[in-house]
């Protein structure tokens, strides 16, 4: 905290974290790692389409995207869910990861693979979708300013007590 004495940004209020305009911890993650997984996408669909055309470029994007969209589940629930019940986002991030793992594996057997897919461009784009969008949340955890504790109350005859 500074004051006006004192270099630096003077206090007050305005949003803390890597997004400052956003308020929800959850919806600037979201933000962030989608942006960081587009920009890792784009640029992998590029070297796809310039070693396997249009074929290789699509696959990337589908397979990021699919990444993308199961991440974003957990952390639209935790914007929904966290800010009524922080304590029960936790079960139910644990709950959606296991509903959303089996609705995929369903989904893929059942459909199958379509048979544009190039196998290994996919497998790419969900692997960099992955890395991208687990290293931009973690930054964007890193900057994130949560209090773990609650504030100490002023006890009667304590220091913080007034006469």
């Amino acid at each position: 905290m500074t004051s006006n004495a004192e270099t630096g940004r003077p206090s007050g209020k305005r949003g803390v974290g890597v997004f400052g305009r956003i308020s929800s911890l959850w919806l600037r993650l979201l933000l962030l790692s989608t942006v960081a997984s587009l920009a890792a996408t784009v640029v992998c669909c590029l070297i796809a389409a310039l070693m396997n055309g249009v074929q290789g470029a699509v696959s990337v994007a589908f397979g990021a995207s699919l990444v993308m969209l199961f991440f974003a589940i957990s952390l639209l629930i935790g914007h929904f869910v966290g800010r009524n019940n922080p304590s029960g986002a936790v079960g139910l991030f644990v709950a959606t990861y296991f509903v959303k793992v089996i609705g995929f594996a369903v989904v893929l057997f059942v459909v199958g693979a379509p048979a544009w897919l190039h196998g290994r461009w996919f497998l790419i784009g969900a692997v960099v979708g992955v890395v991208f969008w687990q290293a931009a949340e973690i930054y964007g955890f890193s900057k994130a300013r949560l209090q773990i504790f609650n504030d100490p109350a002023s006890q009667k005859g304590g220091p913080d007590a007034s006469p």
